[in-house]
């Protein structure tokens, strides 16, 4: 189970009309978020089905899939490890974690982040220090930023909340746009799970965040409260 037979799966399954979409869809021209990324056209529901035949591969297979040009064998790569990790020990956790750490540079648009930051990156950290999203939060990468506040999906999902309100703090003068989403994104799961919570947080900070933030973090207050933190 290598790399290069993941790959040739792959390639059989490829195809062209769905990389000419995705390139569109995923803001590949010059200057966009995406710029330059290589598909070949493997959607998700198939990516993940791949996933689960190739979920035993040895860690430098899936380190191999990860540090490629091809979007989707970046895909597949993340979604391996998301599997191994829903049922492993401490041990191969933490080199998931130290892999998926060591190689941000290709885990670089938004499905990428987010299929994988809240369980690779959210699931170690919960029983451990959480320093390592604050690094991430203030780092030059927007994917890497985008990692810190998304993976702290895992907390909230296990009632906490205090890294996801504090990152959103740090987010709010983000000049990306992305960034904005995922920030308002969270949010909006803190308030699933107490609205309370979120309503505390917009009352100290709404005035501040950028729109889209703000419109993602109330998209499932009822509309008359909606309009009165949009109107503020």
């Amino acid at each position: 189970m290598t790399a290069e037979d993941a790959r040739t799966k792959l390639k059989s399954l490829a195809s062209p009309e769905r990389a000419k979409a995705a390139t569109r869809f995923f803001k590949t021209g010059p200057g966009e978020y995406g710029a330059g990324d290589t598909f070949i056209g493997v959607n998700v529901p198939t990516l993940r089905a791949v996933a689960r035949s190739f979920r035993a591969m040895p860690l430098d297979g899936v380190s191999a899939l990860l540090n490629t040009p091809v979007h989707e064998e970046r895909h597949l790569a993340l979604l391996i490890l998301v599997l191994q990790v829903t049922k492993c020990d401490d041990n191969h956790r933490k080199r998931v974690y130290d892999l998926y750490r060591g190689n941000t540079r290709f885990i670089n648009n938004w499905d990428l982040v987010d299929c994988s930051a809240p369980q690779v990156v959210g699931g170690f950290l919960l029983t451990g220090p959480r320093e390592p999203l604050f690094a991430l939060a203030k780092s030059k990468s927007l994917w890497e930023r985008r990692i810190a506040i998304v993976s702290t999906l895992h907390f909230i999902r296990h009632g906490e909340f205090d890294e996801t309100l504090a990152i959103s703090e740090l987010l709010l003068g983000d000049k990306e746009d992305l960034i904005h989403k995922a920030t308002g994104w969270m949010l909006r799961e803190v308030g699933t799970k107490d609205q309370a919570v979120l309503e505390g947080f917009l009352d100290r900070h709404a005035t501040a965040m950028p729109r889209t933030m703000l419109r993602y973090a109330i998209e499932k207050f009822p509309p008359d409260q909606r309009r009165a933190y949009l109107d503020r």
